[in-house]
């Protein structure tokens, strides 16, 4: 259990689509945005860990044209994202004054922030991958109901995402006056547009 919490750990914390809209759903809705966007993260995870402790996951991913079809799937809402996000620093940067030092906090309905979280992880068939192949290395096929194991390591792991990106929007919040600012916002846009865009192509090329 402790080998699997370590490797898990650098599992979460590793970059990815995740925090890049959790990141930009905190920044524009304050900490109550990001910790619903990473709820929604939680159950997109708890779908795939579900599945895999019941084997749903090892049928899908045995599928190359149902694999195919969640990666596509995946890929345009990312890239979509990625684009909402990027015309968005457009518009930060564009109606920003000149020596605008005030920050901004935008509204983000509470729905919003959660389908966020989830499709982001609900749609993405490589943490299925995830799953099917990382899990039973910590698995004895021979013991007491696999699946019971299983499920419990999707708990641990689904745990430590949930401490971890609280933890981090916590942080991001508290930078929030900084980094609400127009002209830093819109940069953090930037690059966190480019990021989504830059996951949804590394998704797309994924193979099965």
């Amino acid at each position: 259990m402790l080998t699997f919490t370590l490797a898990a750990i650098v599992l979460v914390v590793i970059p990815g689509p995740d925090m890049a809209l959790i990141t930009r759903s905190a920044l524009t809705g304050g900490r109550r945005a990001g910790l619903l966007a990473t709820l929604g993260g939680v159950l997109g995870l708890t779908v795939h860990g579900a599945a895999a402790s019941a084997g749903l996951s090892a049928l899908l991913l045995a599928s190359a044209t149902a694999f195919t079809v969640m990666k596509a799937v995946g890929a345009v809402y990312l890239v979509w994202m990625g684009v909402q996000t990027l015309r968005t620093a457009a518009r930060t940067r564009r109606e920003a004054a000149p020596a605008a030092d005030e920050p901004e906090r935008a509204a983000v309905p509470p729905l919003t922030a959660l389908r966020r979280g989830f499709l982001s992880n609900a749609l993405n068939p490589k943490i299925a991958l995830f799953f099917v192949t990382f899990l039973p290395q910590f698995i004895d096929p021979d013991g007491a109901a696999p699946w019971a194991r299983a499920l419990l390591l999707s708990l641990v792991f689904i745990a430590l995402y949930l401490s971890w990106f609280a933890g981090y929007v916590a942080a991001v919040d508290r930078l929030g006056r900084l980094l609400r600012r127009p002209r830093v916002r819109a940069s953090v846009e930037r690059v966190t547009g480019a990021l989504l865009i830059a996951f949804a192509v590394r998704l797309a090329t994924a193979h099965q």
